[in-house]
């Protein structure tokens, strides 16, 4: 038991314990702590035009992932559910992408998203086609949703078996009993499916806001921030912080950290409460009405 934790600790709370403590203090190119700053570190991140630019950017990452990756899970999983053969083939092919490294799917859909004419595949096709070639990442008003199709091709297929382990725990009796009174598939799907995997959808729902919150790999390496910034996010402003800027301040870096943590547990727990009062309403509601059934069966048998 103390292994692991000491592992937990020396791995996970140490580096953000020491991430906040940098936060807070002057820090050299070498990150070593030369003294106390305060809020400085804060004060240059909020006086930076380029953090209101990442902030917006990583909403809209936000927005785009929920308009186009977090419904594609839960209408393949619905599909696979419905597949009465080769249905582990197709669990295996829609799994495959979620093993190969973020870098590489990056540099895939980058070559793929390729504005060349001659080498950009998408573009080759479309040139066939007697079209005129797109500019795709080079654009953009579309850098962002496409960059998000990317990383919705890379994660969708872990979701679609965790949505599919969950229908599979649904009573098929509920079913059976759905199409006795004349549902049709999409009725069923609506009153049984979707009241049994709303929990999960909820979970995810978190999970996916706080992943694409955190979103880096897939901008650095297919626009590297570009054009223009119109695709940095938080968290590739503190790389540039840290890393690559002309004047290396890791103090802001960590600053930009703490903000971007602050933001997503905020936004956790209110989401929490919120969907906690909305459980407590419902479970107020069921209760309710099993008083009043078994009133009405009281008055029935008296």
């Amino acid at each position: 038991m103390l292994l692991p934790l000491s592992l937990f600790g020396f791995f996970v709370w140490y580096p953000m314990v020491h991430n906040v403590i940098l936060a807070f203090s002057t820090v050299d190119g070498t990150f070593t702590i030369t003294g106390f700053a305060g809020f400085d570190n804060f004060i240059h991140v909020f006086n930076d035009d380029v953090f209101m630019t990442a902030l917006g950017n990583t909403f809209m990452y936000a927005f785009y992932s929920l308009l186009i990756g977090f419904f594609v899970p839960i209408l393949v999983a619905l599909l696979l559910s419905e597949i009465v053969h080769l249905k582990g083939f197709f669990r295996v092919m829609f799994y495959v992408p979620a093993i190969i490294s973020g870098i590489t799917v990056a540099i895939l859909w980058r070559e793929l998203f390729s504005p060349d004419a001659h080498l950009g595949f998408l573009n080759v096709v479309i040139t066939s086609l007697g079209l005129p070639a797109s500019q795709w990442l080079l654009d953009s008003a579309s850098t962002i949703p496409l960059i998000i199709v990317t990383m919705t091709w890379r994660g969708f297929g872990a979701t679609v078996l965790i949505y599919l382990a969950t229908l599979q725990t649904v009573d098929n009796q509920q079913y059976e009993a759905a199409r006795i009174d004349g549902a049709g598939p999409v009725r069923r799907i609506w009153n049984v499916t979707v009241p049994h995997v709303i929990p999960l959808i909820r979970i995810l729902f978190v999970l996916q806001l706080i992943s694409v919150f955190q979103v880096f790999v897939e901008p650095l390496v297919m626009t590297d921030g570009g054009p223009n910034n119109a695709s940095i996010s938080l968290l590739m402003l503190a790389h540039e912080y840290a890393f690559r800027g002309m004047i290396s301040r890791p103090g802001s870096a960590a600053a930009l950290s703490v903000l971007t943590a602050a933001m997503i547990m905020a936004f956790t727990v209110i989401y929490l409460r919120v969907t906690r009062s909305d459980d407590a309403k419902n479970k107020s509601k069921a209760k309710k009405a099993v008083r009043l059934e078994k009133r009405q069966k009281a008055l029935r048998g008296y």
